[in-house]
């Protein structure tokens, strides 16, 4: 089955200016997912897709070609990740490369490594839209999720007839590391109608998103400690 293992990487991040290639515990951020991927592809098969010649730069420091760069248009904060990876496709098609999945791998997620990705990957079978990375959330919407309802009174979120959070069916939190998806369902995903997905679970430490400073420095701190 052939997979390209793209890396969308957009320049402008407002919470952590330069996110992408700034330096976590002395390693630029995107180099963790570049490592990941290199760890089971060859670098024809991985596509950075960034607007950033910064980015574009550092990458190409760290020896990996970028194919292009990504339209504008598509490097906005209303672009959506679906629309990026129909453009990558699209790309490939046009230069003759067929892909059977597209495996999206998000460079804010340093802690997901090559051996989650085929774990992920021995999940996906040819009849499923996508396989998506997830944890199990402490969050459980039948015991401390609640809603505001007409009269402002705070209800739960999903009822049910549960005393501890143990007994509660386990919810799951889709972390942003890993998006397994079948190519014959691009359209459909770019049209936010997928149906037949299922989660490959992850451990919760290795789930963080970096999205915040808080997020920044907890991750260095593990990477400072070696705890993961």
């Amino acid at each position: 089955m052939n997979a390209l293992y793209l890396i969308p990487a957009r320049g402008g991040s407002k919470s952590i200016p330069n996110k992408n290639i700034k330096e976590l515990n002395g390693k630029r951020l995107i180099y963790y997912t570049i490592d990941a991927a290199r760890e089971i592809a060859i670098d024809e098969d991985i596509c950075v897709s960034t607007d950033s010649e910064l980015i574009i730069n550092a990458v190409e420091k760290y020896g990996l070609k970028v194919p292009f760069v990504r339209p504008k248009e598509l490097a906005t904060d209303t672009a959506t990740t679906a629309q990026v990876v129909k453009h990558a496709y699209d790309f490939y098609s046009n230069q003759g490369k067929s892909y059977d999945i597209i495996i999206i791998l998000q460079p804010t997620s340093p802690f997901r490594n090559g051996t989650h990705i085929k774990e992920a990957l021995d999940l996906f079978h040819s009849e499923l839209d996508l396989v998506v990375s997830v944890y199990q959330t402490k969050a459980n919407p039948y015991f401390v999720l609640y809603e505001s309802n007409e009269n402002g009174f705070l209800t739960k979120s999903k009822t049910g007839n549960f005393s501890r959070r143990q007994d509660c069916p386990k919810v799951y939190q889709l972390n942003g590391a890993i998006y397994i998806l079948n190519c014959s369902s691009i359209e459909n995903y770019n049209q936010g109608n997928l149906s037949k997905i299922i989660g490959y679970e992850m451990e919760e430490g290795c789930s963080i998103d970096l999205d915040s400073e808080i997020d920044w420095e907890f991750a260095e701190y593990i990477l400072r400690k070696g705890i993961l």
